[in-house]
């Protein structure tokens, strides 16, 4: 006998309490639906349901054992589940996004992070600007990551956002880099030196929106995927580099902007999972890298999110 089976029929009898809309429901007749449910109650040596030609009604053992036919039917749905991910390679694996600019030692922390606190899982990180995680994450193709905002949220689920100022790489010698802190208005018309449009665009346009909002129209922007290349126009002198709090390099400074006038907005992002064990791991990378990028790049919470302790620790990247 098929028990699966015939307890999926039981159910759906149960919770129509009547055999035309059930069999309706299962897409079979209803004499074949019948027959299973006899078989079913003499495979168990009970009764399960009272029939009459008014009416059907749960026995007192049909109703004992509802419950646990459910909880059977959500088991092996599970199974069906887990078995589909590991036929496409997905089984023990949380794929998630990471921008670009996100520091090495913030990566390596949340990577040890997530390994100490679901040390059964796999964890695929894979280097993805916010416009293609949002893609991704309609598509399927990445379970979570880790998102610059303002960008297309809808249908997706946000944890909580992260605020991390920013400031501005000025060349060592230079005037305003004897200053403590600098006015964005103080810049001038230097040119202006970001992380490329492409990658997270809302939190693109807002930056320079804010930059020209506080008096600062640059006179060319251009875009460095990498900080290395952004310190090289920075160098020469031609331009200067927004970014978060870092470490200074050999000719090249960090200062905060007065009134903290610029920030990045951040937070992790995901789509619901049907699978009660996926999502327990998506919610565990979601709230291991929402801690790191606390306490490993200087991120406070935003829009009333519990507050919390955060160690101050310089960002080794060029935008964290």
């Amino acid at each position: 006998m098929n028990l699966v089976g015939h307890l999926r029929c039981f159910v759906v009898v149960a919770e129509e309490l009547h055999f035309g809309r059930a069999a309706e429901r299962l897409g079979m007749a209803q004499p074949p639906l019948s027959q299973r449910i006899q078989r079913l109650e003499k495979e168990l040596g009970v009764r399960l349901f009272d029939r009459s030609s008014r009416r059907v009604r749960l026995t007192a053992p049909g109703g004992l054992l509802l419950d646990e036919a459910r909880d059977i039917l959500t088991r092996v749905d599970r199974i069906y589940s887990v078995a589909e991910r590991a036929r496409l390679g997905e089984v023990g694996t949380v794929r998630a996004g990471l921008p670009s600019d996100l520091g090495g030692p913030i990566v390596a922390a949340l990577i040890a992070a997530f390994r100490e606190r679901r040390p059964d899982l796999r964890l695929d990180l894979r280097e993805t600007g916010t416009d293609e995680q949002v893609r991704a994450l309609a598509e399927g193709a990445l379970d979570a990551g880790v998102v610059r905002h303002p960008c297309d949220s809808r249908d997706l689920e946000l944890g909580p956002m992260l605020g991390q100022p920013l400031g501005v790489l000025l060349p060592a010698g230079g005037e305003l880099a004897a200053s403590p802190e600098v006015h964005l208005a103080d810049l001038g018309a230097r040119d202006l030196v970001v992380p490329p449009r492409g990658e997270a665009p809302g939190a693109h346009d807002d930056l320079l929106a804010g930059c020209r909002r506080h008096g600062y129209a640059p006179a060319a922007v251009h875009e460095a995927r990498h900080p290395g290349f952004a310190h090289g126009f920075v160098l020469a002198g031609t331009a200067v580099a927004i970014a978060p709090r870092t470490d200074d390099t050999a000719g090249v400074t960090w200062r905060p902007l007065v009134g903290e006038p610029l920030a990045w907005r951040t937070s992790c992002a995901w789509r619901r999972a049907g699978d009660p064990d996926h999502a327990r791991a998506i919610a565990d990378f979601t709230a291991v890298a929402t801690a790191v990028l606390r306490d490993e790049a200087d991120m406070t919470p935003l829009d009333g999110a519990p507050t919390r302790r955060v160690v101050p620790r310089p960002s080794s990247g060029f935008l964290a």
